[in-house]
């Protein structure tokens, strides 16, 4: 997603094939190797900046002219627990969900009636991105298909009233 121009051709061709989305979700990120910040070098850096950031972007870029044609949807860029927190070893990562949040809580300012941007922290997820930091103590939260039951439901619920507000997926 990091590459506008892949991304301003997906985006044509499912604009064209089913128009603007209703709700998007908008979910780009990988994390760096867990190491001290100067420890991670130039192009793992700007690998986690692109996809992480320029990548939702660029989604937004190429969704949500149309969402605001139509004057409805809901952008749910996906932030993280460590886009309103820190810990050691992830700052790259740590820095590219504050941006989601701050990208965010803007776009949602820009948004016209009826429509809406949350930043969303999804909370942990038993995923491999997540292994890579907890290791085996990642066991302890639900997988993606289990953590799906739950939050899809409720992000199907999001809408303007939720506009620029910080949202968290329940537990």
């Amino acid at each position: 997603m990091a590459q506008d121009s892949e991304v301003k051709s997906w985006a044509n061709r499912l604009l064209n094939a089913y128009g603007p989305p209703d709700l998007l979700l908008n979910n780009a990120a990988i994390i760096s190797r867990n190491a001290p910040l100067w420890k991670v070098g130039p192009q793992e850096f700007s690998d986690v900046i692109d996809i992480n950031i320029k990548g939702v972007a660029n989604v937004i870029r190429h969704f949500v002219p149309a969402m605001i044609a139509a004057r409805r949807g809901v952008i749910v860029n996906f932030s993280s627990g460590w886009g309103r927190s820190t810990d050691p070893e992830v700052a790259p990562y740590c820095a590219t969900k504050w941006a989601i949040e701050g990208l965010s809580r803007s776009l949602a300012q820009e948004m016209p009636p009826g429509m809406a941007s949350i930043p969303f922290n999804p909370g942990l997820i038993n995923t491999a991105m997540l292994q890579s930091c907890y290791g085996s103590s990642a066991s302890a939260y639900h997988f993606p298909d289990e953590w799906a039951k739950t939050a899809v439901p409720f992000l199907l619920k999001l809408g303007p009233a939720e506009n620029g507000k910080p949202i968290s997926a329940p537990e």
